[in-house]
């Protein structure tokens, strides 16, 4: 791909755009202040009635032309913006492409392998259970690749099934880890709520446990500590259900915390660190936490310090 010359950059259109808008301005009005200083000169010679040479709409029609520049430079910079916004919208989904691509290979490269394993050698008993137990697992990583986006599409286009059920969440919480227990092996969550009490809140199941899903794996993903783990604590505060996911993980930069919950972003802050997964996750928790009404934020004492995804559910009044 052939790099982008310097004069053809936007941005140097944009600026240059700017600057031609400015001095045709300035040129214009300074032509015109000569020319009305000669032609009152010459009035004032010949004792012309200054109304019959030099009009008093002159002034408007100076103002109005201003106006219509700004307008123009308004419209320049909002095509600037869009344009940058749409070459960084490119640069995310290719990245999320490349990203993606190599999620649904790798899991494919790995099965054909072990097919091919299986074509061409007999093996014990027990060296084919391994391998079925590993193709279990690419498949099961496949499927949950392919079902993301397939999610996506349904939450982006409103299009989900399923009733909002009025639900503890301290329980919908505690059931979804139960079931998903054999994903989190050698992670340790803990679910706290120290009030003891339920609390109420109307949910889609579904979507709800695939908010908790992506909290939860992103949790998983990010942490190189020896013991991870997740602490869930559940309280109210005020009028709001505060749902907060603190993990040990790497934690995040300040600059980052907003831009995690964009389409398509990926954290990769070290050297040692890539980025994982296709940039997903969170965007997806953030609009099923919209569908119900509330919103996630995000916390962290930075690098090495852990996170902490905050969800906020709006509570109705205690009757």
């Amino acid at each position: 791909m052939n790099q982008q010359k310097w004069f053809t950059h936007p941005i140097f259109v944009f600026i240059f755009s700017i600057v031609a808008l400015v001095t045709s301005l300035f040129l214009y009005i300074y032509w015109y202040m000569e020319v009305s200083t000669g032609l009152e000169a010459m009035v004032r010679k010949l004792n012309m009635a200054p109304e019959q040479v030099l009009e008093s709409q002159t002034w408007l029609v100076i103002l109005v032309l201003s106006i219509l520049v700004a307008i123009i430079l308004l419209g320049i910079f909002t095509i600037f913006v869009y344009n940058q916004k749409t070459v960084q919208l490119y640069r995310l989904q290719n990245n999320f492409i490349n990203n993606f691509t190599h999620e649904l290979k790798t899991p494919v490269t790995s099965l054909k392998l072990y097919l091919e394993t299986f074509l061409k050698h007999e093996l014990p008993a027990e060296d084919r259970s391994k391998y079925l137990h590993y193709m279990i697992h690419d498949v099961e990583r496949l499927s949950d690749n392919i079902a993301q986006i397939l999610n996506l599409a349904r939450i982006e286009s409103k299009s989900y099934t399923g009733d909002f059920v009025l639900s503890d969440m301290v329980q919908v919480i505690e059931s979804f880890y139960e079931s998903n227990r054999h994903i989190f092996q050698n992670f340790e969550i803990a679910v706290h709520n120290p009030s003891g009490r339920p609390f109420l809140y109307c949910i889609n199941i579904s979507l709800f446990e695939m908010l908790l899903m992506n909290l939860f794996t992103n949790a998983i993903k990010y942490n190189r500590s020896l013991s991870p783990r997740m602490d869930i604590g559940i309280e109210q505060k005020k009028r709001q259900l505060y749902i907060c996911f603190k993990d040990n993980g790497i934690g995040l930069h300040k600059s980052e915390i907003k831009k995690i919950f964009r389409k398509f972003y990926q954290v990769g802050r070290s050297d040692n660190m890539t980025a994982k997964g296709s940039g997903l996750g969170l965007y997806m928790a953030q609009n099923i936490a919209r569908i119900h009404k509330g919103k996630v934020i995000a916390e962290s004492g930075g690098q090495g310090k852990g996170s902490s995804f905050i969800l906020i559910l709006p509570l109705k009044n205690d009757k």
